[in-house]
Order: C-alpha cells, then structure tokens, then sequence
C-alpha cells in the first residue's frame, strides 16, 4: 500500500488533497496528532516515512520541509518555492514531453492558479515558433475568492463583510505577483507578461485571457487552433471552440478539466484558459501528478 504525508494538511489545498485521497483505498494516509503538527522532528519522520509526501506550506516552510527529505520519498510541493528551481520538475504533464519527465523524478513543483492558465496558452505557441519568446504579453486573469485561503474565504462569507467586496477586486497591482516568474520561465520568454489578477464573489473557478494582435503571431488563429487541438485533445485538458455568447469563470467550479478556448477576430484574438482555481490550478493537479508518479491512470480521483 502507497503511504502518503500531506505536510499541511490544514490549510485550503492540503485539506482537499486529504478529503480526496481518504477515499482511495490504495493509499493510505500518515496523519500526525494535533498537537504534533507542527513539530519539526515530527514531520521529519513522517516525511521519510511516506512514498509521496505533499507539501501544502508557505515558501519558506516548505523550503525547511524539503531540506529534511533525506531517504526516497517523492515530493509534491504545491508552494511557489520550488516552481523555478534546479533538480524540480514543474508539474503541467500536458506540456511537451513533461509527463515523462514527470514520472521519472522525485521531485515535483506543483504549478500556480494563475500560471497554470498562462502557461497553457502560451508555452506550446512559444515552443512551436508562433509567438516570440520575446513577446511584449498581457494576461488577465479572474479567480473565485477560495484562491486566497482560509483567510480571505472568511473575509468573503462573513455576515457583515464590507460592501467592496460585492464588486470584483484587481489586486498584484505593483507587477510583482509570485506566480510571474514561473510564468516566463517556463513559457521560455524573456520577461513576464503584464499580469492583471482579479478575485470576485464567487468560491471558485478561473478564466485566464491573453490577448493578441494577429500581428503577434508567426502565423494565423488557425494555426493557434489547431496546435492546441494536437496539444490538448484530453483527458484533462481539451481544446474547445469559443462561444458565441458568454463564457462564465466559474464554468468548471468543483472539477478538475480545463478548456482551452481561442476567441476573437482576424485582427485581435483572445486565448482564453478556463479550470477550477481549487482543482487543475491546485490539488486536482496535485492528484494528477502523484497518479503518474504511481504509474496510475493519471485520472484516477479526479472529477473531470
């Protein structure tokens, strides 16, 4: 039986791995009493002692957490800590030949909410010459409000909350978001994109857009379509035709797919990136990732 360790296990993402992974009767789960949770030599051991171990910590905290890996364990870290880092293979398995990279390593860097839309879009135009790697980028992207944790859930369901959070947010105003650097990093460009995150009233669901002037493209929106129709053709993420009417953020709440969509016109288009901040964009990848480490089915548990 396949023992895991979720350091973590507490906070938004690490909970929902728990919940999903308890009722897999394969695994089975270390679990450390309450009041040992925190506790370094603790955890140690329980990391050591697990074949996959779930990193669902602050940056520095799972720093700490990988410097105490010392037998064989497989990491899953869902931080930003390891996302660009030497000897850490970023967890998008859809991308190039990463599913085989995947599998082969002990050491997984689970990728960002937001970057995971980004980069669906603009790594494999990137790869195959379509775009420039030293493209001038924009990304807009919205975020149901469970992206920000416990906390800003809170914030949200209060009875009394302020009127301004009835409106959507923008926020990362000062450009300096941590998920940018993942996001030029992998897409192979030479400076991050012009980022404008928003979180609105609603739990959950992203809708990542990146805009561009066909004069941007080596080459036209068809040949965009149908390299993400080869790229993506599932199970987890799938190319489909844009809508002709509304394209609602929350459209994948509570599931682990993600739509690739390309929208627009000859002039302008607008590639558009839809999936669950909660499920592809965090412990569904998760899941994913420790499904090809297993040399599972890699859709075993997830809600597609």
């Amino acid at each position: 039986m396949t023992k895991i360790f979720i350091d973590g296990s507490a906070g938004t993402t690490g909970l929902r791995i728990r919940e999903r992974l308890e009722s897999r009767p394969e695994l089975e789960l270390i679990r450390l009493p309450e009041e040992r949770r925190k506790d370094l030599k603790a955890r140690e051991e329980a990391i050591n002692a697990a074949d996959i171990a779930f990193f669902c910590l602050p940056d520095a905290a799972a720093v700490e957490a990988a410097a105490l890996v010392h037998g064989d364990t497989a990491v899953i870290d869902t931080s930003t800590a390891h996302r660009t880092a030497p000897g850490w293979e970023y967890g998008f398995p859809e991308l190039g030949d990463r599913r085989a990279r995947i599998r082969a390593s002990k050491r997984i860097a689970n990728p960002g909410c937001h970057a995971s839309g980004f980069i669906s879009l603009v790594e494999p135009l990137v790869r195959e010459g379509l775009v420039a790697k030293d493209a001038a980028l924009c990304c807009f992207s919205l975020t149901g409000y469970s992206g920000g944790g416990k906390k800003m859930i809170a914030e949200y369901e209060q009875a009394e909350r302020p009127a301004l959070y009835d409106a959507p947010r923008q926020y990362g105003l000062n450009q300096a978001h941590k998920h940018l650097p993942e996001m030029a990093a992998v897409c192979g460009l030479d400076c991050p994109p012009v980022f404008c995150p928003v979180v609105a009233d609603f739990y959950s669901g992203m809708q990542v857009t990146v805009p561009l002037f066909a004069s941007q493209l080596r080459g036209t929106a068809e040949d965009v379509k149908a390299l993400y129709r080869a790229v993506y053709a599932g199970p987890v993420v799938r190319y489909e035709d844009g809508p002709e009417g509304l394209l609602p953020a929350n459209a994948l709440s509570g599931r682990d797919s993600m739509t690739v969509t390309v929208a627009g016109n000859e002039e302008r288009l607008l590639l558009i990136s839809s999936f669950d901040n909660l499920g592809k964009g965090a412990s569904g990848a998760a899941i994913q990732n420790m499904n090809i480490l297993l040399g599972l089915d890699e859709t075993t548990g997830l809600q597609l």
